[in-house]
Order: structure tokens, then sequence, then C-alpha cells
């Protein structure tokens, strides 16, 4: 059986990771970090974007800066044309 995250990868999601920079609840002077990792879609960033509009309902501290990096695993096979070739017997 082929798994959930392998099928995503062949349907055009890659990796995205998204480094999170929030005001803490009670000291709102003070940033704290989170780091977000999920298979999503570039550009559009469908799972992400549900991700912060959850915190942004849901918990209490405010959003500061989201910085995000995304990378396709599965990609093209590259193609290299050789000029020779040698045996090894």
């Amino acid at each position: 059986m082929v798994s959930t995250e392998f099928l995503k990868q062949v349907n055009g999601y890659g990796l995205t990771t998204a480094h999170i920079l929030y005001r803490r609840p009670d000291h709102r002077w003070l940033l704290q970090s989170y780091v977000w990792q999920e298979y999503d879609l570039f550009p559009e960033f469908p799972e992400l974007h549900r991700f912060l509009a959850f915190w942004e309902k849901k918990l209490e501290g405010p959003l500061h800066s989201v910085q995000v990096a995304h990378q396709k695993l599965i990609k093209p096979a590259e193609l290299k044309a050789i000029d020779s070739e040698f045996s090894l017997h």
C-alpha cells in the first residue's frame, strides 16, 4: 500500500517548512519561534493558509512573521548525454 505522503508528492505537493515568529500572550514584547512542516502546493500553500487561519482564530499569541521554504521531493528524471562508455570486466 502506498503512503498518503507519497501520493501527495506524485500529485505535485512538496515539503513546506514555515518558521513562525509570534508574540507571547503574557509578554507581548517577547517573540517566540515555532516551526511548522507539511506537504503543500506551491505557490498557493492551502495547507499553510489553513493552519495560519486556525492559529489566528484559536490561539492567543498574535503572529509577527512567517518565513516559508518549499521543496519538491519528486522531480522529473535528469538525463545526461555521454560521449563515451567504459566497460569493466
